[in-house]
């Protein structure tokens, strides 16, 4: 289970939707008994104490702590898009298991701090090789994603947000803009491993606490 800090304050945990009745349990034996508000996308929960924890599925909502664990636990179709300078992992995902994908790499060379001529004609060598990645990668797109977008429940991108707004603003991938899922992943360069590690991901369920140490762990 991870944790990173909230914007705004606080700090989210996530976790996996085999866990979360653990969770839920472990929340209320440290906080009382919960008052549970319904959310867009799950469940905003007040304990006794006065503890929150706002709960936020990658899909559905919840009107209590029993449909929000079944939500949890949904096996959605999910089309993945994980692009960074180094590459490109593209999958289809069924529940837990990832069920089609394709990982590419591409050399693009970082920014040189060199100046003068020779920074130009660097800078152009950089900007010919980040198009010829980004067109593989809409390429790979259009192939394995594309097709099969009628049958997606949602897309999971992440890695680098501008070269993923990038690849998605070809026009041919129009249909899967309109899937686009709020939650963004931040992952390495995308080799088949990491795709793998973005199906659990996106599986999470993204928790807000408030920055008081005080939440369960798990």
């Amino acid at each position: 289970m991870g944790s990173r800090p909230a914007a705004g304050g606080g700090r989210w945990v996530e976790v996996d939707p085999e866990r979360l009745p653990r969770w839920l349990a472990g929340f209320r034996e440290r906080h009382g008994d919960v008052i549970a508000r319904r959310l867009p996308d799950g469940l905003a929960l007040t304990a006794a104490d006065g503890e929150v924890a706002e709960c936020h599925l990658l899909l559905g909502s919840a009107g209590d702590l029993d449909d929000l664990a079944t939500e949890a636990l949904r096996p959605h179709r999910l089309g993945l898009l994980l692009v960074r300078r180094g590459g490109y992992g593209i999958g289809v995902a069924q529940g837990t298991e990832l069920v089609e994908s394709k990982v590419g790499s591409r050399y693009v060379q970082s920014r040189t701090a060199a100046g003068g001529w020779s920074q130009q004609r660097f800078a152009r060598r950089r900007d010919n090789q980040a198009r010829a990645a980004a067109g593989e990668t809409v390429d790979t797109v259009l192939r394995l994603l594309v097709p099969q977008a009628k049958v997606l429940d949602a897309l999971v991108t992440g890695g680098d947000r501008r070269l993923v707004d990038e690849v998605l603003a070809d026009p041919r991938l129009a249909p899967l803009r309109e899937l686009r899922a709020e939650r963004f992943l931040d992952v390495p360069d995308p080799k088949l491993a990491v795709l793998k590690t973005a199906v659990a991901g996106a599986r999470k369920v993204r928790i807000r606490l408030p920055d008081t140490g005080s939440g369960p762990s798990g």
